[in-house]
């Protein structure tokens, strides 16, 4: 096995250029389990923890930037003011060991549709940054991830890091799976309710085959929201929460049916606006 151990963005996409069927490797937390278990056996790595500038975070006053090798434990640790919903999805991956090493690159680059970062990272439209020896190229989130596990990186590339935009106002995240934390989501939701652009923005995790925006419900919450209070009545609450529900497609599999994942949206789609409205401050503007 080849592998390259770069300390420079563009000595990692070098190594990509030169080798170009090789597997990236961050965190390991995903590579590993698919080589441990026969799925994987690569001839070539480029090991990306000794590039510092992939582990760095910048907070603008207008966005944040995540670094692809920034960990769950940085995020829950040093970003909890920052981005408060993503902090409370990273408190749900794994062990503390996991959280140590598993990376927001590593979420993004394996497209699973239960990764955790993933539905609030898709609710505020974030952007991909990949690096190549022929520069840069930035792609909504959206737009990168094709399908289960799928996304548009080329072989020569790596994603440098991730671009959400700050916006103000209450989040929150929350999963269901067989126990709180340590576990493959049976569905997450992610919300924000961007007091900014007065828009209640949700992505949804594990009930299609990937991420998915449940705008037509979206549409339906902003406009009922009282932008003045910030609250709803409950009649809109459960319209919205039955059409978040109607967004979803997802499967039967082993984890659960496609039955009780439609019905787990509604749930947690109503729950989860509940919760940010009471978490407003009283008498908001």
């Amino acid at each position: 096995m080849t592998i390259a151990r770069p300390r420079r963005v563009d000595e990692a996409a070098a190594a990509l250029a030169e080798m170009p069927d090789a597997h990236l490797l961050a965190g390991g937390t995903d590579l590993m389990v698919e080589v441990n278990l026969g799925h994987r056996r690569p001839e070539a790595i480029v090991a990306l923890r000794r590039v510092e500038e992939l582990g760095a975070h910048r907070v603008e006053p207008d966005r944040l930037e995540l670094g692809a090798t920034v960990t769950y434990t940085t995020i829950e640790r040093q970003l909890a003011d920052v981005a408060p919903g993503l902090a409370m999805a990273a408190r749900t991956v794994g062990s503390p060991q996991i959280r140590n090493a598993g990376t927001v690159g590593g979420n993004v680059g394996t497209a699973s549709p239960a990764g955790d970062a993933l539905p609030w990272l898709l609710a505020l439209d974030a952007e991909v940054v990949l690096a190549s020896t022929a520069g840069e190229r930035v792609l909504p989130l959206a737009a990168f991830i094709t399908g289960p596990k799928r996304t548009d990186r080329r072989p020569d590339e790596l994603i440098r890091c991730v671009r959400v935009p700050r916006v103000a106002g209450p989040q929150h995240t929350a999963k269901v799976g067989t126990r709180n934390a340590m576990v493959i989501s049976v569905v997450s939701l992610a919300m924000i309710v961007d007091t900014d652009a007065r828009r209640v923005r949700v992505g949804l995790g594990s009930v299609g085959p990937t991420p998915l925006r449940p705008t037509a419900a979206e549409d339906l919450a902003s406009d009922a929201l009282d932008w003045g209070a910030l609250t709803c009545d409950d009649d809109s609450v459960t319209a919205f929460a039955a059409a978040c529900a109607a967004a979803a497609s997802p499967i039967d599999d082993h984890r659960s049916t496609a039955d009780y994942r439609r019905h787990a949206v509604g749930v947690l789609a109503a729950r989860c606006l509940r919760r940010c409205l009471d978490a407003a401050p009283e008498g908001a503007t």
